[in-house]
């Protein structure tokens, strides 16, 4: 599909259900960048009301600051959410399955300067939006306490929303989390010096 026929289609959706948030996710949209860049400049060509929201979600890891520069300053998107999976190597492979550790090094160090680049540069612009994924066998606690601290350092406002990792076509012997242990890791994250956390449960998201 071109990128005019799917911003046509996205915002025909979006006069039909009466939202402002547009949103594109993946896969990964970012890998065909000349595809997400005309993508959004058709979308806001079509919705140039200051109320329409151009989102983007991404893992991140090929997110440059060239790129964001490009997607903030030409595509004109408001909101970018990123997901950087962990904050070692190993547990990003683990969540993954990216099985080159210098490949996996490089692809989330580039998403956490994605995270910072967008903070010092356009916050002031755009809603940034971070995601981790959880699950124990994935993740540990301590790691979780961890990545809550470095991304309050970056800046403790930013918001961070926790999915409650779960099987769907692989890893089936992995079990759900239940919505006691998601508000626990909410609880880790909020002592970590986040003000804005928001996790999602079995029984729908609690937070902030």
């Amino acid at each position: 599909m071109s990128p005019e026929d799917a911003a046509s289609l996205v915002t025909v959706a979006r006069r039909h259900y009466g939202v402002d948030r547009m949103a594109i996710s993946g896969g990964e949209p970012t890998l065909n960048r000349s595809w997400l860049i005309q993508f959004f400049k058709e979308l806001r060509r079509l919705n140039p009301d200051p109320h329409a929201r151009l989102h983007l979600d991404s893992n991140g890891t090929i997110l440059t600051p060239d790129y964001i520069d490009e997607l903030v300053l030409e595509a004109h998107v408001t909101d970018i959410g990123i997901e950087p999976k962990g904050l070692t190597t190993e547990t990003f492979m683990r969540i993954t399955a990216v099985k080159d550790k210098t490949l996996a090094e490089r692809y989330l160090e580039t998403s956490w300067r994605a995270i910072k680049y967008v903070a010092d540069n356009y916050i002031d612009r755009v809603f940034l939006g971070v995601g981790l994924p959880y699950n124990k066998a994935l993740i540990s606690l301590d790691e979780v306490a961890h990545f809550g601290e470095k991304l309050a350092s970056i800046d403790p406002n930013i918001q961070l929303c926790v999915l409650d990792y779960f099987p769907t076509f692989r890893r089936r012997d992995i079990k759900r989390p239940r919505p006691a242990e998601m508000l626990k890791v909410k609880r880790i994250l909020e002592d970590s010096g986040l003000k804005t956390v928001i996790v999602q449960t079995s029984i729908g998201h609690i937070g902030p």
